[in-house]
């Protein structure tokens, strides 16, 4: 089967995806009543504030690959000392996909291993715990409690707004 490629010739995928980031058919809808999301480009550039908004927007929408994806982002075009915070958080975004996705053991992993960097981030040059708006204390106070009751009881008894956390406080 041929990959998509970008104009470097590096494998790209553009089929559209579902909520939580699984490849659809390519005749899948985009938008409207169709199950299609949008994608979030492949060589999206953003900053750290405009990630911030997007990927909080995406986690209440119940869209944390999407916001996986944005984080990612802003790590990869964000300032250097900046990098281990936007990993954490795409880390924190992806154990959430993966508890939506029923993977108990992938979640509690994902959302610990994520808040365990942001908080080496907050010790070291993207110091602070509200960059960007972002409320730190509460992501990490959100990350570590949704992990541990995973862990307890699994994901059986959480419903899918329990499976969220919130980026900002607005």
């Amino acid at each position: 089967m041929n990959r998509d490629r970008d104009p470097a010739g590096r494998p790209r995928n553009a089929r559209p995806r579902d909520a939580l980031g699984r490849p659809l058919d390519r005749d899948a809808p985009q938008r409207g009543t169709g199950a299609g999301q949008g994608r979030i480009p492949d060589d999206l550039v953003i900053n750290g504030t405009d990630a911030a908004e997007l990927a909080d927007r995406l986690l209440r929408e119940g869209r944390p690959f999407h916001a996986h994806e944005v984080l990612e982002a802003a790590w990869k075009s964000g300032p250097p000392g900046e990098r281990d915070l936007w990993q954490g958080l795409a880390q924190i975004a992806v154990g959430l996909t993966h508890a939506r996705r029923g993977n108990a053991r992938g979640a509690a992993a994902l959302l610990r291993r994520g808040a365990g960097r942001v908080r080496a981030a907050q010790a070291g040059p993207a110091a602070g715990s509200r960059p960007y708006g972002m409320d730190l204390p509460a992501v990490l106070a959100a990350s570590d409690d949704l992990a541990a009751r995973i862990e307890r009881d699994g994901l059986d008894g959480l419903p899918p707004a329990g499976l969220s956390v919130r980026l900002l406080r607005t």
